[in-house]
């Protein structure tokens, strides 16, 4: 095979990294990140009321400084051997356009008003909306919400697209279409000029908003019309057909190709979200659940349609041929909050640093609270690690963002319980990492019982990376060994790999997966005897549960 390169970008919750693979072996070339600025400074966010958005200057600027510094760093000899270019998105994070494609944030009478911005998937604002979709659905006698597993979410497409047009009539007024982040990035590199002409992924639209081939494509217009009459038409606005991530969306645009220092011979793939195109770059196989694990976790499980047949799980994060692999059953779990909780109390062990020092004009002081918040998570661990847990430590509920999966209910909050004058810190981060390790296993369970086995654990992502301590819990509190795999980028690989499938390098991703993938750097065994203790402590979890879950606080 002669040299050719691909290059994968990923945008996550803070940042954009961009990579460039060599196709032959999958061998990082360069690699790039950028910080969005606006969501580092919290602009447009306000987390009191689960409202988070992103300015999608800040995608173009950071789409911009990565390719090229990839680009730059890879030397002058690379860039006519870039074929192709492939996204990956968070999800559910749609924006408003108007005809032209174009996010209503960027236009002048828009560019500060949070709702003209990117809803970004932890913004929880909707869940009034979430609320009426469901209960609309059920008097339906079409199940609508059979293929997203029966509960429709806050996080999710048309829960977020009729909260803001309830709460703002100038952006309901000014918008044409809805578009998803992983769909609009190829459109705007392909130089798109019409939101008729967005190529909509599979992925995105299976998942988050009701396509379905037994549907004929979205939902009847009665349907939306039911949930509110604003919606009325909408759908005559948005598509009808929908593209696999191992297709083109087009080729790069004259004025992008500038731009970016290539060529318009570079094919543009048709985007997807993070952890399906991540669990590609992790080397998913059938029946194993790959874990991309930040500051939540996304799960993705792939099985051949012809042994899923007509199987539907309930309670997930929807069921879509192809959204992972071209040809498999792509299933998609997750929970709201897991890197997050962590980050959380580590937050609050840190209030007294940031306001009782924070303004100290002592440059020591300021060292030590940096070096003292950088180091609180890694030595939490290795404190909590050395914990020998028994029947009554403490324990929790990992609901701290709501809940994603099992039945998804953004409404519910974290618990904490079983407290004495003992729990100290590492004690308590032990509780809250059990319970993101508990709320990973009532996963499992769920596909299990539903009839679809699950054969294997896959970790990818910064916490599977970076966390010893939360990976073995893992494997002990499933009591199934987890594999680590070896790349830093698995989102950001697993585009290239789809880009090179886009190109036509590979006949088929599964081919790009072979000849790219890096393997496996880890494995962590349960260790034996603590598994029996887990499966105990997992019954209280899920008393606890399910005593939270029907707490009413007026």
């Amino acid at each position: 095979m002669s040299a050719s390169y691909v290059i994968g970008v990923d945008f996550g919750t803070d940042s954009v990294r961009s990579i460039i693979v060599d196709t032959r072996n999958g061998n990082e070339i360069a690699a790039s990140v950028f910080y969005y600025p606006r969501w580092k400074d919290g602009l447009y966010c306000n987390p009191s009321q689960s409202q988070f958005r992103q300015h999608p200057q800040d995608y173009i600027d950071g789409l911009e400084f990565t390719i090229r510094q990839c680009l730059q760093l890879a030397g002058n000899n690379i860039a006519p051997y870039i074929k192709a270019i492939s996204v990956d998105t968070t999800g559910s994070t749609p924006v408003a356009v108007d005809e032209t494609g174009t996010p209503l944030a960027l236009l002048p009478a828009f560019k500060d008003n949070p709702n003209a911005m990117f809803v970004l998937w932890k913004d929880h604002t909707a869940i009034a909306e979430a609320a009426r979709i469901n209960s609309v659905a059920a008097t339906f006698p079409e199940n609508y919400l059979r293929y997203v597993g029966g509960i429709y979410s806050s996080e999710w497409f048309w829960a977020k697209l009729l909260h803001i047009w309830r709460v703002d009539e100038a952006v309901r007024n000014a918008t044409y279409s809805w578009v998803e982040h992983c769909d609009w990035i190829p459109f705007l590199l392909t130089g798109g000029k019409h939101a008729s002409q967005i190529r909509r992924g599979v992925c995105a639209a299976g998942h988050k908003a009701l396509y379905a081939e037994a549907f004929g494509g979205l939902p009847p217009d009665n349907f939306f019309t039911a949930i509110d009459p604003l919606l009325k038409g909408v759908t005559k606005r948005l598509f009808n057909e929908t593209f696999t991530s191992s297709e083109a969306a087009g080729n790069l645009s004259a004025a992008w190709a500038e731009r970016l220092g290539l060529n318009t011979g570079v094919v543009i793939g048709i985007g997807a979200f993070d952890a399906h195109m991540g669990a590609v770059g992790g080397q998913i196989e059938p029946y194993h659940l790959s874990k991309v694990m930040g500051t939540s976790t996304c799960d993705m499980l792939v099985a051949p349609l012809d042994e899923v047949k007509d199987t539907l799980v309930k309670g997930i994060c929807g069921q879509v041929p192809g959204s992972v692999i071209p040809g498999m059953m792509g299933m998609e779990a997750g929970q709201s909050a897991f890197g997050d909780a962590y980050a959380w109390f580590s937050n609050v062990l840190s209030w007294p640093l940031q306001n009782l020092f924070q303004q100290s004009s002592n440059p020591e002081i300021a060292a030590l609270i940096k070096e003292a918040n950088a180091k609180m998570i890694a030595e939490l661990s290795r404190q909590a690690a050395a914990i020998v847990p028994d029947e009554n430590s403490e324990w929790g509920i990992d609901w701290l963002n709501g809940r994603r999966t099992p039945d998804a209910d953004q409404s519910l909050k974290g618990t904490l319980t079983g407290l004495n004058l003992a729990s100290d810190a590492p004690r308590i981060f032990r509780a809250v990492a059990e319970a993101t390790c508990f709320g990973a296993k009532a996963i499992v369970e769920r596909f299990e019982r539903e009839g679809v086995p699950v054969k294997g654990l896959i970790g990818i992502g910064g916490v599977a990376k970076k966390s010893p301590f939360i990976m073995q819990m893992m494997a002990d509190v499933m009591n199934m060994p987890i594999r680590i795999h070896r790349s830093e980028q698995t989102c950001a690989l697993g585009a290239a790999m789809f880009g090179a499938t886009a190109a036509g390098i590979f006949p088929k991703v599964e081919d790009a997966m072979q000849a790219m993938g890096q393997g496996f750097e880890t494995v962590y065994s349960p260790d034996q005897q603590r598994t029996g203790l887990y499966e105990d402590r997992y019954r209280k979890y899920k008393a606890l549960g399910a005593f939270t879950a029907n707490l009413n606080i007026d």
